[in-house]
């Protein structure tokens, strides 16, 4: 609900507040006054494009701020995937400057355009005589009955259920596509691959044949070094063992003059095991080399592939050409797979479209439910709105396909007078028609649904007398649920407001602006007065103003 609204160098405007009640809002006053101005101030405070030359002091920054009580809009998760701070009564300001740059805020933090007006179209709905087309609207159709037939949970289901299929088609369009590409190439990826495995390649495998291949290239130094080696530990009375088992028995003899003399024992006792250790495989060694070209020849062979594959392949890394071993596994198991895989994501979206039918058969299903109530409830407004003949039809089909909404099509089909054949609602009724279906559709739907502040631009062009007050009953009785701004020309809509604004020009010091004034009940008698086509010395339009007033405060 719009609390109120601060207008500052906007227009003819120069300084004025508007405070507006939680029912019915009038706004009257002479064409040409200032009505549209407040229109499009409220246009720019909901996210509309700003223009500079609707400033009245281009040196001065235009200001624009709303206060609205938002507690019953259910807007937190807005405000939480905004990234904003939630207060109930949410403060909106909108800044042109004079350089022409244009700032928005939202209790106070900076927001874009298009932030702006997510949260603008949730708290205001200008409603003109321009705008009785979306009557017209599949989109707005649909949403009008899917709110009386509560299908906005299922919806919800509806389009995730739809977009997971979505997901789904792309996915297998994909495979598929890879799939075809994948099998132009397949015997070629194929054979490199069985290259890559037939070299049986490991992270180490390189570094161990070259350490093969090295000591099966040196035998003979091998079996030299190693001979030198055992001859050296074992010769007799001369050799390493020998001359160490012989300080063994010399120190030995040394124990009982003192543990230092022990401990030096038991080191080189230490140090005798391990050399005799090593000794033994210095010996195997030596035995288990012999010359054995077979297996150089063996290890020569794998090398030179290896090298191979790495220029071929164009990488020195070991761990690149297992990196592409893989990606041709991969490419290789897709072709051969490929049908397996195939069937399985058809299977898939072949499930998921069946999900996706049971949920666009439940709408289906509660739309035709409501719709003869709906029909009905139209019908008994627009006779009280002086259009007793009227005729809607609302023909709801089921489609093979899924589109946003379900699977169905839907055309409401209107006609205005008896005898008169059918026809698309917007081309079947006039401006002033439409307006009267507008206003009937939406008193309709506030009774199913919390809607934003409603404002109605002379949408009671072209009415007047016994019809223009059933309007005014009509946006009356809708301000019980919902706030309802009218701007209108008619006394007997104007009649019907529980809180009345003047908007009205006046010229001073050479300069024209536009003021707002809120209209006491002297007051609003006196402008009813000018509305009937009297003035405030006319006493029977002052009369039948106040008779105006008592009436609809009876009702």
């Amino acid at each position: 609900m719009l609390s109120s609204i601060t207008i500052k160098n906007f227009a003819l405007i120069e300084d004025v507040q508007l405070t507006l009640d939680e029912h019915f809002n009038i706004i009257t006053g002479e064409t040409g006054a200032g009505k549209s101005i407040i229109l499009g101030a409220l246009a720019l405070l909901i996210g509309k494009r700003a223009d500079l030359s609707s400033m009245r002091d281009a040196t001065k920054k235009c200001v624009i701020e709303g206060i609205f009580n938002i507690q019953n809009y259910d807007l937190n998760s807005f405000f939480e995937s905004e990234e904003l701070d939630y207060e109930p009564q949410t403060i909106i300001r909108r800044e042109i400057l004079p350089s022409g740059k244009s700032r928005a805020f939202i209790n106070d933090t900076p927001v874009r355009l298009q932030q702006l007006a997510g949260l603008g179209e949730q708290l205001i709905d200008i409603h003109s005589q321009h705008q009785t087309l979306a009557i017209g609207n599949t989109n707005y159709q649909y949403a009008i009955l899917d709110a009386i037939a509560d299908n906005y949970s299922t919806l919800n289901d509806y389009k995730s259920a739809v977009a997971e299929l979505k997901n789904r088609q792309i996915e297998y369009a994909q495979l598929k596509e890879k799939q075809a590409e994948a099998q132009k190439t397949y015997e070629y990826n194929l054979f490199l691959l069985e290259e890559l495995q037939e070299a049986k390649i490991t992270p180490q495998i390189q570094v161990e044949l070259e350490e093969q291949q090295n000591a099966l290239s040196n035998i003979e130094m091998l079996q030299e070094n190693l001979g030198f080696a055992s001859h050296q530990f074992n010769q007799e009375d001369t050799g390493v063992l020998a001359l160490l088992r012989q300080i063994k028995q010399k120190l030995g003899a040394l124990n009982d003059f003192g543990s230092k003399y022990a401990e030096l024992n038991e080191r080189l006792k230490s140090c005798l095991v391990e050399l005799e250790d090593l000794s033994s495989e210095v010996e195997d060694q030596q035995e288990s080399i012999e010359h054995n070209p077979e297996a150089l020849a063996l290890v020569n062979d794998q090398l030179d592939k290896i090298y191979a594959l790495q220029r071929k392949h164009q990488t020195d890394s070991l761990d690149e050409l297992l990196q592409i071993q893989r990606e041709l596994e991969d490419k290789v198991q897709l072709t051969t797979n490929a049908q397996e895989a195939v069937a399985k994501l058809k299977l898939a979206i072949e499930q998921q479209q069946k999900k996706c039918a049971e949920k666009a058969q439940k709408l289906y299903k509660n739309r035709l439910k409501v719709i003869p109530k709906f029909i009905q409830a139209v019908k008994i407004t627009l006779a009280n709105l002086g259009m007793p003949d009227t005729r809607l039809e609302i023909q709801l089909k089921p489609t093979a396909d899924f589109n946003t909404w379900g699977q169905d099509q839907m055309q409401w089909l209107f006609s205005a007078n008896a005898g008169m054949s059918l026809n698309e609602i917007s081309k079947a009724a006039s401006g002033g028609e439409l307006s009267r279906i507008t206003l009937a559709v939406k008193s309709i739907l506030a009774k199913y649904k919390q809607l934003p502040t409603l404002i109605f631009d002379e949408i009671d062009t072209g009415i007047s007398g016994d019809i223009a007050k059933k309007m005014g009953e009509v946006m009356r009785q809708m301000s019980q649920k919902l706030q309802v701004v009218a701007i209108t020309h008619l006394p007997q809509v104007a009649a019907k407001g529980s809180n009345h604004l003047k908007v009205q020009k006046e010229t001073q010091a050479g300069k024209t602006q536009t003021l707002i004034k809120h209209l006491g009940h002297p007051e609003r008698i006196e402008e009813l007065a000018e509305m009937l086509g009297g003035n405030r010395e006319s006493k029977s339009a002052m009369a039948h103003a106040e008779a105006l007033l008592v009436d609809s405060a009876q009702q």
